[in-house]
């Protein structure tokens, strides 16, 4: 061999070592390619994933975010498995689904003290307008859009409970892989069909007792209920119709009721009972009972049905509480039901107009009226998260946070119309 073949010559193990680490390379290719489809959906979504407002301890504020949720999240599996029982089935599925089990998730619940009520502007545009009351948090304003039949919505979710810390910014891949599990945590929202809906603490029991249903139906928790009712109904019959076919299991062993109202006007509450405020110690014996804002035995409407509706942190049905007369002072019922004081200033300002407002921004004023930086704040709920108002004719949203109303820097507008 000459000296200049000697030197061309490569070395046996080199040729091996490259071999090697090509097929290292492609293989490696080859992961992060079938990554990239399996994970299409969640990938998109975290690439969206931005801060609107930051926090602020002083004012006791939390950081806003934004997300756009890409893709169908699952839920259709969720609803075709039967749903889930309890908090743990739910984040069983949902680890399962979102992270293919390799991070686990969270769901979680807490106690929320919250007003929200319905009325129609000078133009005739149907609203829903929410407080979120609780302490500092991070939210997110959640956008999605699933196809496959379902309704495009936004939503609001408080990201404490899905683990975040509270006083802390959402940092780190972890934390935001765990912030895909938002869809299924809404605290209230509007599709794009004008339908709205809430969740609201009710204090049920002598000591505050979960519904817990056990019939033979498919089951759903409480947000994963409000998700059902965003993506797929576009009315309040429908909605109805569709929660009667399921038993509910209220999260964290607290006890909700909730609003839902829809573009024609129509609005009602569900609230899950059995018997008196004395005898509700049961969930598994409590029964669906719906008010409609037409019922003329709506204890809300005080002087009568009405077309619009209000709500805070007690129980609406008629005579819950004992002999509750709603247009007699009754000192000793009213004790009991948590938010009245809030309950009866709203209804006070919707009754002077007979539920009419000049726009969203006046809706936005009486829901500022009672937040609770300004309100007699003796409870440990003790600041308003969030301020929205839902325009269910137009599907538009006036969202601002931590009570900085008026203020361009905390006031978010949308439209779903334009599909985001």
């Amino acid at each position: 061999m000459s000296e200049e073949k000697a030197k061309r010559r490569v070395p046996k193990w080199v040729k091996i070592t490259a071999i090697v680490l090509a097929a290292i390379i492609v293989l490696c290719a080859a992961l992060v390619g079938a990554a990239a489809i399996v994970w299409r959906h969640e990938i998109s979504t975290l690439s969206g994933f931005k801060k609107l407002a930051d926090r602020d301890h002083e004012h006791q504020d939390g950081a806003v975010y934004r997300m756009d949720v890409s893709g169908g999240f699952y839920f259709d599996d969720f609803l075709a498995q039967g749903g889930a029982a309890n908090d743990g089935d739910l984040i069983g599925f949902i680890t399962s689904k979102i992270t293919r089990g390799l991070i686990k998730m969270n769901i979680e619940q807490s106690e929320i003290a919250c007003s929200a009520f319905t009325a129609v502007t000078a133009e005739g545009d149907r609203i829903f307008a929410r407080n979120y009351d609780f302490s500092q948090t991070n939210t997110a304003l959640v956008f999605t859009d699933p196809g496959n039949g379902r309704y495009a919505s936004v939503s609001t979710v408080d990201l404490q409970f899905l683990g975040m810390d509270t006083d802390k910014d959402v940092e780190g891949l972890i934390n935001k892989i765990t912030c895909l599990a938002a869809p299924y945590a809404p605290l209230d929202g509007v599709n794009e069909k004008g339908l709205s809906c809430g969740i609201f603490m009710s204090y049920q029991g002598q000591e505050t007792v979960a519904t817990d249903q056990q019939t033979d139906k498919d089951d759903i928790t409480s947000t994963t209920m409000m998700r059902m009712i965003l993506d797929y109904c576009a009315t309040v019959d429908e909605a109805v119709e569709k929660i009667k076919t399921y038993d509910m299991h209220d999260s964290a062993q607290t006890s909700f009721h909730y609003m839902i109202a829809d573009a024609t006007g129509k609005s009602a509450i569900l609230e899950w009972t059995y018997g008196t405020d004395a005898t509700d110690n049961d969930g598994t014996k409590r029964e669906l009972h719906v008010i409609y804002n037409d019922d003329d035995a709506h204890i809300g409407a005080r002087e009568g049905a009405a077309d619009y509706q209000w709500i805070t942190n007690f129980i609406l049905q008629p005579d819950y509480y004992g002999d509750d007369d709603p247009d007699a002072d009754n000192d000793a019922a009213d004790a009991l039901k948590p938010g009245y004081d809030r309950y009866v200033h709203i209804y006070d300002q919707l009754h002077a107009t007979n539920g009419e407002v000049e726009d969203m921004q006046a809706a936005m004023d009486i829901l500022a009226s009672v937040g609770r930086r300004n309100w007699n704040n003796d409870d440990s709920n003790g600041i308003t998260v969030h301020s929205v108002v839902y325009n269910l004719t137009k599907q538009t949203v006036m969202w601002v946070a931590n009570e900085h109303y008026g203020e361009e820097a905390y006031t978010f507008e949308f439209s779903l119309r334009d599909k985001f």
